[in-house]
């Protein structure tokens, strides 16, 4: 089982860009798949998250300008980041859960600077 998080770089303030995290020995539909972030000196926090039913969740700091999709065809699930803000800069993770004590499985990070 693999999780793989790519998409990451340097974007100016306002700007966009998309995540994806491939999953391998697995089917996306099957699992809640989580995206959180840590900031440089920061906890980790939930950025949003989709489930198996295809719900979807968002952080209130993130709501309405992110959105989570996911490609079943393509094992993907996809976080569209939108109005980047300097505040966004972080590594972003994905995971096989909503909440992150309880994912079995993470991506590695993917760097996301935002220049204010």
């Amino acid at each position: 089982v693999q999780l793989q998080a790519s998409g990451g770089g340097l974007v100016q303030a306002g700007g966009s860009l998309r995540l994806p995290c491939a999953a391998s020995g697995f089917t996306v539909d099957d699992y809640a798949i989580g995206w959180f972030r840590q900031a440089p000196g920061k906890e980790r926090e939930g950025v949003s998250c989709i489930t198996s039913d295809g719900s979807t969740y968002y952080a209130d700091s993130v709501q309405g300008r992110f959105t989570i999709s996911r490609d079943n065809a393509k094992n993907t699930v996809y976080l569209q980041m939108n109005s980047l803000k300097f505040e966004d800069t972080a590594v972003y993770y994905c995971a096989t859960n909503c909440v992150s004590s309880r994912a079995d499985y993470w991506g590695k990070g993917t760097l996301v600077t935002v220049s204010s």
